[in-house]
């Protein structure tokens, strides 16, 4: 009876210590198409980066998908350097890469954007992602 009493209370502090969390609910940092756009007009989205591709409602607001900023770019190989400092072995091959920005704009019944998250999306060399350029600057 005591072997069980003392296997309980060891499973109910293994327990409680992996339960135990720190208080803290980690916040979301907006990348920069949130930044611009949300609270903006949808019109002035729509004007300047062209018409959704769908439409849908959802509660009292409707969720535009759009799509664009259609970019070919080629990516030069890399090589490693020779002692000597000429060029060497290809490590990474060149390649051509296809971007374009698939968003989903939340919109309320105002017309105005309330939330803009991105569905299809890349990174690129800047360390930002190829929607984050396309519409976070514009």
């Amino acid at each position: 009876m005591n072997f069980r009493i003392m296997l309980t209370a060891g499973l109910a502090l293994a327990l409680a210590g992996c339960t135990t969390t720190s208080g803290v609910i980690p916040v979301q940092k907006k990348n920069l198409v949130e930044e611009r756009w949300v609270g903006q007009p949808a019109g002035a989205f729509f004007a300047k980066f062209g018409p959704p591709i769908n439409d849908e409602q959802a509660g009292g607001a409707t969720v535009y998908s759009w799509r664009g900023g259609f970019r070919t770019r080629t990516v030069a190989p890399t090589y490693a350097q020779t002692p000597d400092g000429k060029r060497g072995k290809v490590t990474k091959a060149g390649r051509t890469e296809y971007l374009r920005c698939e968003v989903r704009v939340t919109v309320s019944p105002d017309y105005v954007i309330r939330a803009i998250k991105p569905v299809i999306d890349r990174p690129v060399e800047s360390g930002k992602t190829w929607c984050e350029e396309f519409l976070g600057g514009a």
